[in-house]
């Protein structure tokens, strides 16, 4: 069988990616593709600390299989949209790309643990890692760890060559994510040199999007699905679902790809698709994580499928969705795509993979729900049971614990009266002054491990296998 290979050269380099990844691949990489100038607007990919991925795409000449899995079967195309695959650790090639005057956008998947904020929403400067790219960038040399670090080091060498504008378009699930990405490069740049500071915020343009699109890891059976769908061998296809969505809001001072001719929707107001995503799509997601992996189950799917699940789906949904401000048709379509969505068995997304960094995950998606039911007077059920499967799963109840956030599990240890306390807490100290609420998720925290929750159906499980 023939290896997937690029012949010639790739598009030119006009797009740097920090974050090379599946969703990456299924998403950005896919819209630029598809756009009709693609063969203008090449893209130079960073891993985040592996280099096996880069590895293997530079191998293949940047090429992967993108296998589409809906209830009609597999459909598998050729992205060529990757130009480059880079480890992200190599500096000297990203400099290298940004001071490149051709270089017109820099877009961002890093995951909501990326941008290394503290509790305050502000960059966490005494973070190790923070620090350590602080020292590396004024100092010290060296290698680079963070997104905000590289990012810097790429806009200062841009500075530098005089190259011009671009725009940062940041694809992580986090409400206005062009301002947190602005706030967190800016203030590390201040602290390197407040000159680049102030040419960061005349010349470069931080874009806020809303992105969708469910992509699973990618599995043994899924390389040969790939081989068997194409005729060649590729060791790092992306298996990903029917649906997708972009929607984008801000400039882009040195031009952009047709996304929009690919089916991405610029608007001027991007938070009330922020919100409806976070909270119905992300929000039942954490749901079904850290409630679901805690009755026995492994995927999206395999949870919905459990009625006692769905019910808890359903409920929440119904609190999320008298507050959000697109229009009621339109959200319920959104809400009915997503119980297809969520059913599609050929999708095998694993709750494990969802569960990880909650704390960086429940303040967007569940508490603005949570906090706008207890204003309006009432408990919001759906959204307590979301933060006591959490706050479970913290105390070693279903997927394994893996949190951008130290400490945590440690917090959540104990007595459970004081961990309810203490991990609400770390959320935000306002939560602990409601007492009401707080009895309400040490109550929910003791249901999930009653007669119909997570004991009962993990020794069911046990039994099971």
């Amino acid at each position: 069988m023939r290896a997937l290979l690029r012949a010639g050269d790739g598009p030119p380099i006009r797009i740097v990616h920090l974050g090379l990844g599946n969703f990456f691949r299924a998403h950005q990489a896919w819209y630029t593709a598809h756009a009709p100038d693609a063969p203008d607007w090449g893209i130079a990919a960073f891993t985040g600390r592996s280099t096996a991925l880069a590895e293997a795409l530079e191998a293949q000449g940047g090429l992967y299989t993108l296998i589409t899995r809906g209830g009609d079967g597999d459909r598998a195309e050729i992205v060529p949209a990757v130009a480059r695959a880079h480890p992200g650790a190599d500096t000297a090639a990203l400099t290298g790309y940004l001071s490149d005057p051709a270089v017109a956008v820099v877009t961002l998947t890093v995951t909501e643990a990326g941008y290394v904020r503290g509790p305050d929403g502000r960059l966490g400067i005494d973070r190790p890692e923070v620090q350590a790219d602080l020292a590396a960038l004024t100092t010290a040399g060296g290698p680079l760890q963070t997104m905000p670090g590289r990012l810097v080091a790429g806009l200062r060498a841009r500075r530098a060559a005089g190259a011009g504008s671009l725009a940062v378009v940041s694809c992580d699930n986090l409400p206005d994510n062009g301002r947190v990405t602005a706030a967190v490069v800016g203030e590390l740049a201040d602290r390197v040199d407040p000159a680049l500071a102030r040419w960061i915020d005349d010349h470069v343009s931080f874009v806020t999007t809303m992105v969708d699109r469910i992509t699973p890891a990618t599995t043994d059976a899924d390389r040969a699905a790939a081989a068997a769908l194409t005729g060649s061998d590729d060791a790092a296809p992306v298996v990903t679902e029917p649906f997708s969505e972009w929607v984008l809001s801000g400039d882009f001072p040195a031009g952009r790809p047709a996304w929009d001719a690919a089916g991405a929707r610029f608007v001027d107001d991007i938070r009330p698709f922020e919100q409806r995503k976070l909270w119905m799509l992300n929000g039942a997601h954490s749901l079904l994580a850290y409630a679901g992996s805690a009755r026995g189950h492994d995927t999206i799917a395999e949870a919905m499928a459990d009625p006692v699940c769905r019910g808890w789906v359903d409920e929440w949904w119904a609190q999320a969705l008298p507050h959000l401000t697109l229009p009621a048709a339109e959200n319920q379509e959104y809400r009915d795509a997503l119980v297809a969505r969520f059913t599609n068995p050929g999708i095998r997304h694993r709750l494990a993979q969802i569960a990880a960094d909650g704390s960086q995950k429940i303040g967007v998606r569940i508490l603005p729900v949570l906090r706008r039911e207890r204003a309006a007077g009432r408990m919001p059920t759906g959204a307590i049971r979301v933060v006591s499967a959490w706050i479970n799963h913290l105390r070693g109840a279903g997927a394994p614990v893996k949190d951008a956030t130290a400490g945590l599990a440690d917090l959540a240890a104990g007595e459970l009266d004081a961990a309810v306390v203490a991990v609400l807490g770390s959320l935000d100290p306002a939560l602990t002054r409601d007492r009401d609420l707080v009895d309400a998720v040490t109550a929910g925290c003791r249901e999930l491990v009653g007669p119909t929750g997570i004991t009962s159906q993990r020794t069911n499980a046990r039994e099971r296998k």
